[in-house]
């Protein structure tokens, strides 16, 4: 069976994070037979596409340091592992791909194991612990920014930028906005990543009064987990658990508020999208503070710690944006400069060199 498909393992769990930049990338190989490793009751259950047959075990974190609960997740990595071994051996796989998270431990260990190549795509700017221990015995290590590579030494590095969904790339960022937003008004777009952000949504609903007084519209992705988010009401605000043309909205808007998650960031990039980063203060290692550094130093966004913020601060520096058509304006440039657009093609290239060689 000499013309026999490649075929792949993707580990990718949890978050869209890790899973948008897989699925990106599994778009990009329609030539392979792609498997999927993940967790039950995760995101990847909703949001893998039915032509990948979805693997799951049971593995979870160290949160806290060692105890008796260590010992039973220990038992679960063994376990986990083994079941890896099986899924890669009995689906004669010649590679695996992996975004990080829990699932990349037994994923790499299990594959390594076998001789079998590993890819891993990191896309914060501060790697993960599992990224900086498990790095250096993968072949390779693609990185969505560039300084990550400073926190991994030992590892192949090879910059591809982070991908991101098709329909940033594939037209619908033109299509029209079935919103009720008149054309020509400034648009504030607020979202949290796939988790929402609670705290920003409160912030923003107690700053948005002012906002509406200058004219300004308002979409706000609230996320699924905010209680009050159905307690603001006015014609110039329209609140949304998710909105799934995000294209369209950044490309629309003149402004976004948002966390500043990989992913997140890589939208607003391709978008040029100019922003107010307000990083997730409880990050692993506050590794958002270091996503937003990067749009920072370049003057692609302007960023505001939580445990600072107040009301006033956040409606004065919105207000202060929107009378500055000029900055923003060198703030779209300046993210469109930190684009990847081609990153799940580059990340295409390197699996396959990696896989077939």
């Amino acid at each position: 069976m000499a013309n026999a498909p490649i075929r792949l393992l993707i580990a990718a769990s949890g978050t869209g994070g890790h899973l948008f930049p897989a699925i990106a990338l599994a778009e990009k190989l329609p030539d392979y037979q792609i498997e999927w490793l993940g967790v039950p009751d995760r995101l990847e259950t909703q949001l893998v596409p039915k032509q990948y047959p979805l693997n799951t075990i049971a593995v979870e974190g160290f949160q806290q340091g060692f105890g008796l609960s260590s010992i039973r997740i220990l038992g679960k990595l063994a376990l986990s592992i083994l079941e890896v071994r099986r899924i890669l051996k009995q689906g004669n796989f010649q590679g695996v791909f992996t975004t990080g998270g829990y699932i990349a431990g037994p994923a790499v260990i299990a594959a390594r194991s076998l001789g079998l190549p590993v890819v891993f795509h990191e896309s914060n700017a501060l790697p993960g612990k599992v990224t900086r221990f498990f790095g250096p015995w993968c072949s390779a290590v693609a990185l969505g920014f560039e300084v990550a590579a400073n926190y991994l030494p030992r590892a192949k590095n090879v910059y591809v930028g982070t991908p991101v969904r098709a329909q940033f790339l594939d037209g619908a960022i033109d299509t029209p906005l079935d919103l009720a937003i008149p054309d020509g008004v400034p648009l504030i777009v607020v979202f949290g990543g796939s988790q929402g952000a609670v705290a920003v949504n409160k912030l923003v609903r107690e700053s948005a009064k002012a906002w509406f007084d200058a004219g300004i519209y308002v979409v706000h992705l609230t996320g699924d987990r905010d209680l009050e988010a159905d307690s603001l009401k006015h014609p110039q605000y329209i609140a949304l658990p998710f909105y799934n043309n995000m294209a369209a909205l950044l490309q629309r808007a003149t402004l976004a508020i948002s966390r500043s998650g990989a992913g997140s960031l890589t939208e607003l990039a391709v978008c040029g999208t100019p922003a107010i980063l307000i990083p997730y203060p409880f990050a692993a290692e506050d590794h958002q503070s270091y996503n937003a550094d990067v749009f920072t130093k370049a003057g692609a966004a302007l960023t505001l710690k939580q445990s600072e913020l107040t009301t006033g601060g956040l409606q004065s520096n919105v207000l202060n944006l929107l009378q500055s058509p000029q900055e923003l304006a060198k703030m779209g440039e300046k993210a469109k400069a930190i684009a990847v657009p081609d990153s799940a093609e580059k990340l295409a290239q390197l699996v396959r060199e990696v896989v077939e060689t």
